[in-house]
């Protein structure tokens, strides 16, 4: 009785689909997906878009008119962070709960990983490294964080230092309880708001009354030194 053939040492092992043949296949296609929105530098230097190209925009940032290029569905803070340099708009959670990239747009608090950069032609966009003066001094906000030394590790610092100063333009007077509100929209992964509350409770002071003398002079001590 002859034997029967075994169909499995039959078939075309080109088209058996195995399990890391089929991730070999995704990661295949997610490679071309990603290599389609590259750009391609002409001789010139200017830049040719494939699909979904860059395109030149200019942005008001931080008082300063800055021309970039970006993709169609880029996000604000992943222009500002590696086109503009501005390191200080963090990048958390990048889907709008943390707080971290929090910006402010013609004053208003924003989560800039949720904005497209597209969208804030024409706006004025300030981030944490804007709020200082032009001969260095710090903001009174960012000045109360290093008088209270109120965060831990300081990774969502300016997400919550640009979400009080945005609170404050519209109520420069708030309850610690109105404050805490205000800033419900960040979280710290130390969970520290006890005394991140108190820095910006001391923030609101400064700006309200102005830092004080002694706070200033040391300050400038440290500076110095």
């Amino acid at each position: 009785m002859p034997e029967m053939e075994d169909p499995k040492s039959t078939e075309n092992p080109s088209k058996t689909i195995t399990r890391r043949r089929f991730i070999l296949g995704v990661i295949a296609g997610g490679a071309v997906v990603s290599a389609a929105s590259y750009k391609i530098l002409s001789p010139g230097g200017r830049g040719r878009g494939l699909a979904g190209g860059e395109r030149l925009i200019t942005l008001n940032v931080n008082g300063k008119m800055r021309r970039v290029e970006v993709m169609k569905q880029e996000t604000l803070a992943w222009t500002l962070r590696y086109k503009l340099g501005l390191t200080g708009t963090k990048l958390g959670c990048d889907r709008a709960e943390c707080g971290s990239c929090t910006v402010l747009i013609d004053d208003v608090p924003y989560y800039s990983c949720s904005v497209l950069t597209n969208t804030v032609r024409g706006r004025k966009v300030t981030t944490i490294e804007g709020l200082e003066a032009a001969d260095g001094t710090l903001h009174p906000m960012q000045k109360a964080v290093v008088d209270e030394q109120g965060f831990q590790c300081a990774f969502c610092m300016t997400g919550f230092v640009m979400s009080a100063v945005g609170f404050l333009k519209k109520n420069p007077n708030p309850t610690r309880a109105e404050m805490a509100h205000g800033l419900s929209g960040n979280l710290c992964r130390c969970q520290d708001y006890t005394k991140i509350l108190d820095a910006m409770m001391r923030g609101a002071e400064y700006m309200k009354n102005g830092v004080p003398a002694d706070k200033l002079m040391a300050a400038g001590s440290k500076r110095r030194a």
